[in-house]
Parts: C-alpha cells; sequence; structure tokens
C-alpha cells in the first residue's frame, strides 16, 4: 500500500494551559514541563516535518506562548518555508509578543473564545479571559497579521451563536470555526452537561446558515458536525494517518491530537525514532490505514471510502475496540451507545451544567 505524505504538522508545544475548559481535547494525564521536548528537539521535529513534505505546521498546545523559545521556533519554520499558525487562548498575548512573533514571521492567529458574553465565556473557561482576548484580538488585526477565530459550541453557549458570530465580526476576524464539541478527553467526561438537545442544535444551525448568507463577504464561517446528531460518521482525518500527524509535548507523534485514547496501541517517539519513519514504518501509523483492517459492516460497505469506518478513537472510546465501526454510524451494532446519551439529554435527565472535570 502507497503512502502519501503528510501536508500538515500539529506541534503540541505543552499541556500547560491557564484555562480550564470542560471540553479540552487534552489528554486526562497532562504531560508535565520538565517532560516536554527542548528546543533543539523541536528544531530537529520542523526540520524532519520539512524533508517529510510537511507544509504548514499549526503551533498549539495547552497554550503555545507559554514557551519562550516560541518565537525561535516559528522563526525556523518559517526559514524552512512552512506556513506557520498559532492557536491560542491570547492569555498572555501582549502588543510587545505579538511584534515578535510577527517579526518572527507568523502568518496567522487562531483566537480561541468560549462565549459571546464576558460572564459566560469566563464562567466556561474557568478564567477571567475575556476582556484578555477582546484586547488579544483588536492588537492582532491593528498589527495586520490575519485574526481567525474558533468557538466550542455545547448547550451551554449554543443559544449565543447570532451573538458570538456578530462578535466575531465585529473584533475583526477573517475565519470563524464553529466547532461542535467532539467528545474526547474532559469533554468525554462532562459529556452530560455538554451534548445539547437536537432542538436546540437544530436552531443554531439555522442561524449559522441565515449568517453566512449575511456575513458571507466578510467572514468564512465553517459549521463542524456535531456527529452524536447525524446518521453517519465523518472521516476520520481524511482517512487514518493520510494527510497529517501530531506530535504531543513529550515528543510521542500521533495520527491525530487525541490518538493517544487509544491504549492498545503503542505510539512512536521523536526521541527514539526518525518522524519519516514513524510516519512510513510505524505499527500505530499503519493500523488503520486502507481498509483491510476494517471489519462488517464497514468492510462491504459503500461509504468507507468516505468515511473510512469513521472515528477510530471514538470506537475504542465508545466499544473497547478501535477497529468497530464508529458508533455514531447508523449501521453500527454499537449506534446504541450513541442513542443512550442523546436519550438521556432530550429527556431531561442531564441540563445543569455542573462541570465534574475542568480539564487541569
Amino acid at each position: 500500500m502507497s503512502v502519501s505524505f503528510p501536508y500538515a504538522l500539529t506541534a503540541e508545544l505543552t499541556h500547560r494551559c491557564p484555562l480550564h475548559c470542560p471540553y479540552c481535547s487534552n489528554p486526562v494525564e497532562l504531560q508535565k514541563r520538565e517532560s516536554e521536548l527542548s528546543t533543539n528537539e523541536w528544531l530537529s521535529v520542523l526540520d524532519q516535518a520539512s524533508e517529510l513534505g510537511v507544509v504548514q505546521v499549526h503551533f498549539t498546545g495547552g497554550e503555545p506562548l507559554l514557551r519562550s523559545d516560541l518565537e525561535l521556533l516559528i522563526r525556523h519554520a518559517r526559514d524552512l518555508g512552512l506556513f506557520v499558525n498559532l492557536i491560542t487562548s491570547g492569555v498572555g498575548l501582549t502588543k510587545e509578543r505579538i511584534r515578535e512573533l510577527s517579526e518572527a514571521g507568523i502568518d496567522s492567529i487562531q483566537l480561541s473564545l468560549q462565549a459571546a458574553t464576558e460572564e459566560l465565556a469566563d464562567s466556561i473557561a474557568g478564567f477571567k479571559a475575556y476582556e484578555l482576548k477582546r484586547q488579544a484580538a483588536q492588537w492582532i488585526r491593528e498589527s495586520g497579521l490575519t485574526l481567525n477565530m474558533n468557538v466550542v459550541l455545547h448547550s451551554s453557549n449554543l443559544h449565543q451563536i447570532e451573538e458570538i458570530i456578530e462578535l466575531c465580526v465585529a473584533w475583526g476576524a477573517q475565519r470563524l470555526e464553529l466547532a461542535n464539541a467532539q467528545y474526547y478527553g474532559w469533554a468525554l467526561r462532562n459529556i452530560h452537561q455538554l451534548l445539547p438537545r437536537s432542538e436546540q442544535l437544530k436552531k443554531a444551525e439555522r442561524v449559522y446558515i441565515q449568517a453566512n448568507e449575511r456575513y458571507g463577504q466578510q467572514i468564512e464561517l465553517l459549521w463542524i458536525l456535531p456527529d452524536y446528531y447525524e446518521d453517519f460518521p465523518k472521516p476520520c482525518m481524511g482517512g487514518w494517518a493520510k494527510l497529517s500527524l501530531t506530535v504531543a509535548p513529550n515528543g510521542r507523534v500521533l495520527p491525530c491530537t487525541v490518538a493517544s485514547e487509544i491504549q492498545s496501541l503503542t505510539f512512536e517517539n521523536v526521541k527514539e525514532r526518525e518522524l519519516a519513519w514513524i510516519w512510513k514504518e510505524s505499527p500505530s501509523f499503519n493500523a488503520y490505514r486502507g481498509y483491510d483492517w476494517m471489519a462488517e459492516p464497514c468492510r462491504s460497505c459503500d461509504r468507507r471510502e468516505l468515511d473510512y469506518g469513521g472515528c477510530r478513537c471514538q470506537a475504542f472510546l465508545l466499544t473497547g475496540d478501535a477497529q468497530a465501526t464508529d458508533p455514531v454510524c447508523i449501521l453500527s451494532p454499537h449506534r446504541r451507545v450513541i442513542m443512550d446519551r442523546v436519550e438521556s439529554i432530550e429527556n431531561g435527565e442531564y441540563d445543569i451544567p455542573n462541570y465534574a472535570y475542568r480539564g487541569r
């Protein structure tokens, strides 16, 4: 089987973060500061990624601004000809830091937002960050850098979707990702407080469609599907280990940011193996490439080339078997796992935001 080259690298520089969002996709066992890759190790990762064919790198975390070598890494990535995007909470982003990021060659900054109002946003984040984000957005725009934004949508903020879109337009964002919560990491543990009712979701989607028509020339709006309410799953990252890869703070290399949830796999580390070998040869990256690994009903399904059997991480988390059909699929023998959760929300069994975990 031929292996394509990855086009994007997600560089998780740290798991440290001032926010405590209940939907955080970072693992339960966060990597400590002392286990993070050194500056030289990250420089080597960037070199190897470029040689492998990567053309863009997304520096993220946790909060990547907590790394004092961030500008050095950005400059090195730009010297390699990579497009560089920074994904940040905005906490710690000063005028001076933005100037340094700009001088280092950053191409765009993606700023997260939790809600349209300060009180709700700070409550969800578990940190007084709203005003810091507003100020950061202003400074980013004044610097001439591209401002993109993203909001994770869930039961506590979906009612504000129109206000969220209007706010991001007012702040000068060129792109807004409206990402319905994906249930991994802390989000899965808090699912009964995060999962919206179907009517709430439908109403929010109608608002998105109308806003897209109204603001289409001002801002690019993206709607990330909430697959718990879909009949078929989303494609698994365009196919397992097909388009991109993630390097975690400790150097572990993953096909996607949440793949560490699959405890039946052992993932290689850049401290011990070259990135090219991991991408092309490692058992973990080859585990679910192609179609030979598939069990029924995926193996003989016409949709297998559309959704690749769905998400391997979700399959493992909900069934204990990463080879199983994603339970989101109506053809999955495990579909009941999804329906039970949806029905508990629809029946009003869990409707009070009382988050059990905060991701830190």
